[in-house]
């Protein structure tokens, strides 16, 4: 992916649990995505930079939610798609993809657990 200025970039995806601190902390929407994005940012993004890369953390969460960068990534996205296609297929479609892809990884985990019947 060439990011703003013509730089390719690096971006890593991380998925997180929004209920992950919550005995420690309570409940704060948004936290684990943020924590996750800066934890992701902390560790990869001067190695991308010494490479002539744009780091992008892509964080999300189980229930759908986006990090801020990650939002910004899909609207560069979707503009890059909207450019490059004859039919445009509606505003958000690059964001209706990505909810519906995270939507069926989350349906799959569930799935994996779920308790095996012998008949």
């Amino acid at each position: 992916m060439v990011g703003p200025c013509g730089k390719h970039a690096c971006v890593d995806l991380t998925g997180v649990s929004p209920l992950v601190g919550l005995r420690d902390h309570g409940f704060v929407a948004g936290q684990a995505i943020t924590k996750a994005e800066a934890g992701k940012v902390a560790k990869h993004e001067k190695a991308c930079i010494e490479n002539q890369h744009v780091f992008v953390p892509f964080a999300f969460d189980a229930f759908g939610a986006l990090a801020p960068d990650a939002v910004r990534f899909l609207k560069r996205v979707q503009q890059v798609v909207s450019s490059n296609t004859a039919h445009v297929k509606g505003q958000n479609f690059v964001f209706s993809r990505v909810e519906f892809a995270i939507q069926k990884g989350v349906a799959a985990q569930l799935v994996a657990r779920l308790p095996t019947i012998s008949l």
